[in-house]
């Protein structure tokens, strides 16, 4: 199969990535996190989530971060919104692109959003149509897409069906999560081609946790059927609140070396990943879960 001549990295690690760390990160930090991720290269930097603090504390100053950020023509700095209450807190920060989520599971829904996956995307029709409106893009999430942590395996046709509702709303792109990193190559293929036949593999997105280390080669079976975006995490960050033992998204530094291996471009700059890397994984008192990164850092100390 061949592979993409160029893929775009949707980094996520100030989202999905911070909020899921039990230390609060200051302002300050976040902003220059972000800054320094836009600095590397990367077209798509989400800046954070603006759901309610009581569920999410880590992210209680989205609104300040969005207003706080030196943007960089060419770069997207999108917030997740749960709904229209989200949007227009994200509107009133500057917002010019949001995410919003579903899933495949049922449980996962009401866990996650209080609501079922009909409910939640009937919630959404009106963010998406407000969003057309102000010219705001939209991007989609589906969660469970490969295994939910209280349903166990999940229909490839439910993660088709609830991708493709997100697509008729008007998402310009669905993002497929493995939120609790049980996929493997073959599931990943098999998911994705199911999902194809109901959204264009264009307009999809791959996003995979690496709680059974299976994240880096499922990129790599989505990049074998045509998948041309991935979600990826700064050091590793990341997890799910909602799904007890998952670990984080897939690491940037990793996904990066890979490409670079494959001949695939990114546009990224890896040794300026590796420094922002180093710099939020030192806030944070450990070493970065990126193989990748902890091997070129330690290149560096070694060398004259």
């Amino acid at each position: 199969m061949s592979l993409p001549k160029r893929v775009k990295l949707v980094e996520v690690g100030p989202r999905d990535g911070l909020q899921n760390e039990g230390r609060i990160v200051p302002l300050e930090a976040k902003i220059e996190l972000i800054h320094r991720l836009a600095d590397a290269g990367l077209p798509v930097v989400e800046a954070g989530s603006l759901v309610s603090p009581k569920w999410v504390p880590q992210m209680a100053d989205s609104a300040e971060v969005l207003r706080g950020i030196a943007r960089k023509p060419g770069v997207s700095y999108p917030v997740l919104v749960p709904n229209l209450k989200g949007f227009e807190a994200a509107l009133a920060a500057g917002a010019d692109e949001i995410a919003v989520f579903s899933a495949a599971s049922e449980t996962f829904s009401g866990k996650n959003t209080n609501c079922s996956i009909a409910e939640g995307l009937e919630r959404f029709r009106e963010v998406c149509d407000a969003a057309r409106h102000r010219n705001v893009r939209v991007r989609g999430y589906v969660s469970c897409v490969l295994g939910c942590p209280y349903e166990g395996e999940v229909a490839s046709g439910t993660v088709a069906e609830v991708a493709g509702r997100l697509l008729d709303l008007g998402c310009y792109e669905v993002s497929l999560g493995d939120t609790i990193g049980v996929g493997t190559p073959g599931k990943t293929r098999a998911m994705i081609e199911a999902v194809a036949r109901r959204v264009p593999v264009d307009r999809l997105a791959g996003h995979f946790h690496d709680t059974y280390g299976q994240a880096l080669v499922n990129c790599y079976a989505a990049l074998e059927c045509g998948v041309a975006v991935l979600d990826s995490s700064v050091a590793g960050l990341g997890g799910c609140p909602y799904a007890k033992g998952a670990t984080g998204n897939v690491a940037t530094e990793d996904v990066l070396y890979m490409l670079n291996g494959l001949g695939i471009e990114t546009g990224v700059d890896l040794d300026k990943m590796l420094d922002a890397g180093a710099y939020i994984s030192e806030f944070l008192e450990r070493e970065p879960a990126s193989k990748a990164a902890r091997a070129l850092l330690s290149k560096r100390l070694r060398q004259p």
